[in-house]
């Protein structure tokens, strides 16, 4: 009988011990009993692997706690971005989701866009201005734009001229790297724009807010930078434009004002990042420089200061390099703007509008067709696949977007 109780008591405390080892584990290896590692496709931190364990235990207690309070998600968690639309150019001719744009029209395989920079304005001088509604009241729009036959929006991380001088309004830090507040709305009108089948053209530097960057090193980390978070995010409806209007008199940095500096920056950006369309654009005179050309995988002009008369010869002069060539700003309103419209699409070239006092100037109106009924007439009709007896009902038939 003793013999017995003596094999049980040395049974049960070798059980005993079974035990007491196996809940040390855990936290042998720096994680408390019961919490299991998160997964991710991105693979392991090596932040991670370099914190002590004591702090590891401590972090992942804290990270535990906020991922039971976001519902079993991880913080700052999101769903990886699959994309909907998808830019790309063939043989001169842009292209979404492998179809080209505006099959049957006057206007195929154009990129036809209207400039929204200040849709994702801010100006940190001022605390009366609410970026989050204004970009929520553009982006209530964009199904309308889109439907007058829109297919690219122009936004930018340094917005443009609202009107007044003195706004502090730039996606950048002074060293270049990306200030996440603002990353935040530009990629809501991205996602929203791929929704839609809409392309976004991304400037980066704009005149007046150049300054932010400290110099030269900054303005280059500034392009790597955005061109990553593009290519980063998933983002396939994105083109870069460096910069708005390079050379103007409102940039300080070297790099923005001269063919070579921005030659040296598109190259830059493309090879961070080789699938992105890239390019920047010029002055009102609708010219680019040769290098500049050469360098960009499409052609970004600006028509402001340039006469109706004058636009096929600003076209026929770019030809040469054979790429699209995309006008994505004419301040021209009413029906010489429908006319500069006209006359682009005539000439092979994508056209861009720009209504100062009505989308870029404070404070920032987005209306769909309302903004202009005569040009958003005029694009819609180049846009349209007439009917066969158009005199019917006179009815037009928008083209097929993106699939």
């Amino acid at each position: 009988m003793l013999t017995d109780l003596s094999k049980n008591a040395e049974r049960f405390s070798l059980i005993v011990l079974i035990v007491l080892i196996m809940a040390s584990l855990p936290v042998l290896a720096g994680r408390p009993p019961g919490h299991e590692p998160s997964r991710s496709f991105a693979g392991p931190s090596l932040a991670g692997l370099l914190v002590p364990p004591a702090e590891a235990r401590v972090t992942r207690k804290a990270e535990g706690a906020e991922q039971s309070r976001a519902g079993g998600k991880p913080p700052n968690a999101r769903s990886r971005f699959v994309p909907r639309t998808r830019v790309s150019i063939r043989e001169g001719r842009w292209y979404l989701n492998d179809r080209v744009t505006y099959p049957g029209t006057a206007a195929e395989g154009l990129l036809m866009n209207v400039r929204m920079v200040n849709a994702v304005f801010e100006d940190r001088n001022r605390s009366d201005f609410d970026p989050e509604a204004n970009t929520d009241r553009f982006i209530a729009r964009i199904p309308e734009y889109v439907a007058q036959g829109v297919r690219g929006f122009t936004i930018c991380l340094q917005g443009g001229m609202p009107g007044y001088e003195g706004a502090l309004n730039s996606g950048f830090n002074p060293d270049g790297s990306l200030r996440q507040s603002y990353l935040r709305r530009v990629r809501r009108v991205i996602e929203a724009c791929d929704r839609h089948g809409a392309v976004v053209i991304l400037g980066l530097y704009y005149q007046r807010q150049d300054q932010v960057l400290a110099d030269g090193d900054a303005v280059r980390a500034g392009v790597v930078n955005a061109a990553r978070w593009i290519t980063d995010s998933g983002f396939a409806n994105v083109v870069l434009e460096i910069a708005n209007e390079f050379g103007h008199g409102g940039f300080d940095h070297r790099l923005l004002k001269t063919a070579e500096g921005m030659t040296n920056l598109i190259k830059l950006a493309k090879a961070t990042s080789p699938a992105l369309l890239v390019s920047t654009s010029g002055l009102g005179d609708g010219r680019s420089s040769d290098d500049v050309a050469r360098a960009s995988d499409f052609l970004l002009i600006h028509f402001n200061n340039t006469r109706l008369e004058d636009i096929d010869a600003r076209i026929a002069a770019l030809r040469r390099f054979g790429k699209p060539i995309v006008c994505n700003e004419d301040d021209k309103t009413g029906a010489e703007g429908a006319r500069a419209l006209e006359l682009s699409v005539d000439h092979g070239a994508s056209w861009g509008l720009m209504l100062v006092e009505v989308n870029q100037h404070y404070p920032f109106t987005f209306e769909g067709a309302a903004d202009d009924p005569v040009i958003y007439a005029a694009m819609r009709r180049m846009t349209s696949i007439p009917q066969d007896n158009p005199i019917a009902d006179g009815v037009l038939r928008p083209a097929e977007g993106p699939r």
